[in-house]
């Protein structure tokens, strides 16, 4: 069996038939998981704004929400952000959510075609740690994807690819590794916790310049919830 950890989504290849993770903790994917947890019907990401638009004009108007960000500030006209605590049920129950952000959305396009496509954050980190190591049993090939910050290393995913990675191998032998699963699980021995790597990234500075240091406490306290959104057919429900 083997774990491939991708710092970035650059290179990552061909992902048919594979199991993938896709990680973006500040915020697109602890977004979509908050969005589904409360009672969204399905969250359409796009790589692009433009992209968002057209998408969410070929559904019904009264059952879709416009959400996005770019360089943390919400895109105009739209009615949602990227923060995870915007998304309450009152604003996303029995709707379709399509969104657009800087990083995490162009991710998770990127990994279409890995069967499944898991979406993951720390607010759904046990039960997502379950289900890729159900995954890496069947299919003996998991890919951990992290979004990272501008095509750049993101600490915040890279610590939770190694917590994935730490969590998924415990009993399992013969595994292999690449070598950034290795520099990840590396990483979870320098840092505390949730907390620590999360504050100390780059993201959370930006996110604390334009008032939305809360969505970094948010996304930093984990097992929020027990389910696992799925990507396919260009739908995540």
């Amino acid at each position: 069996m083997k774990i491939d950890v991708h710092f970035t989504p650059l290179g990552v290849g061909e992902l048919a038939g594979r199991g993938v993770v896709v990680v973006d903790v500040l915020r697109a994917t602890t977004t979509i998981v908050t969005a589904l947890a409360n009672g969204a019907k399905a969250v359409i990401p796009a790589a692009t704004s433009e992209e968002a638009v057209r998408l969410a004009s070929n559904l019904e108007k009264d059952g879709v929400l416009l959400a996005g960000e770019r360089r943390s500030v919400k895109i105009e006209g739209f009615a949602l952000g990227n923060s995870p605590r915007e998304m309450e049920p009152a604003a996303v129950a029995g709707k379709t959510v399509v969104l657009a952000t800087t990083n995490g959305t162009p991710a998770l396009v990127a990994a279409q075609g890995g069967d499944p496509v898991l979406v993951g954050a720390p607010v759904n980190f046990r039960a997502l740690v379950e289900r890729a190591r159900a995954v890496l049993t069947e299919r003996r090939d998991l890919v951990i994807l992290c979004a990272g910050r501008e095509k750049q290393f993101a600490i915040e995913d890279a610590y939770m690819a190694g917590r994935i990675v730490k969590a998924v191998k415990k009993g399992l032998r013969k595994l292999e590794l690449n070598d950034a699963a290795r520099v990840a699980l590396v990483l979870t021995g320098e840092l505390e916790g949730w907390k620590e790597a999360l504050e100390q990234s780059e993201a959370a500075r930006q996110l604390a310049e334009v008032d939305l240091a809360e969505d970094v406490d948010f996304a930093a306290r984990a097992d929020r919830f027990g389910m696992v959104p799925t990507y396919a057919d260009r739908r995540i429900t």
